[in-house]
């Protein structure tokens, strides 16, 4: 089985996190390995009522915030890599700046000096400049800086249907192809632009 590690932080958005987790479990070929910083389960309690045993339950493995010897803190512990989402700018500041006194930090850092992929939801809007400085930074490193933009060709209905595209998304990132949405052009989705049914406005 594929490894992922799942990091969710106190940033808004914490239905990215788990609901990454619960499309992994639907996938049922990657084991997943989550830590949740003590800011994002008072997020979590703010934005959904939801059991955080219910979160905890989607992972194979949870680990402390705090615990900087977790498996996943070394360069052996092998994965495909580690999505954070939502990422906080804090979290992704102490990356950039490789601070690794907490265990998403750290866990980053390694997914990083050992060239594995690194998705970084950022939650944050607006941006000033030293936040751009910083994530600059990590897309030097190798990140993926991925804002969960969402996408409305596919006319989304809900906001699961608006959480599932950018989740796909996420996972398409670590060659976890899952068809939790419509793409562009494909079976399902929207016709791209040229192809029978597409309309084309001007601007």
């Amino acid at each position: 089985m594929k490894r992922v590690i799942i990091g969710i932080t106190g940033a808004t958005g914490t239905i990215y996190g788990w609901r990454l987790m619960e499309m992994l479990r639907e996938e049922g070929e990657t084991e997943i390995h989550l830590v949740m910083s003590a800011s994002a389960k008072l997020t979590l309690k703010m934005e959904h009522d939801i059991d955080p045993g219910y979160i905890n339950s989607l992972a194979h493995e949870v680990h402390a915030p705090g615990n900087i010897g977790a498996s996943i803190s070394s360069g052996s512990f092998s994965s495909a890599g580690m999505i954070i989402a939502p990422c906080s700018i804090k979290t992704m500041s102490n990356i950039a700046m490789g601070n690794t006194g907490d265990l998403i930090s750290r866990a980053a850092d390694v997914i990083l000096k050992e060239r594995r992929k690194l998705v970084i939801a950022i939650r944050e809007t607006p941006l000033h400049a030293g936040h751009l400085e910083n994530l600059i930074k990590l897309a030097n490193l190798g990140s993926v800086i991925f804002p969960p933009v969402p996408a409305f060709y596919n006319r989304p209905k809900t906001l699961e249907e608006i959480v599932d595209q950018s989740c796909m998304r996420m996972l398409d990132q670590l060659e976890i192809n899952l068809e939790t949405a419509p793409r562009w052009g494909e079976e399902g989705g929207v016709p791209a632009v040229g192809q029978k049914g597409a309309s084309v406005q001007s601007v």
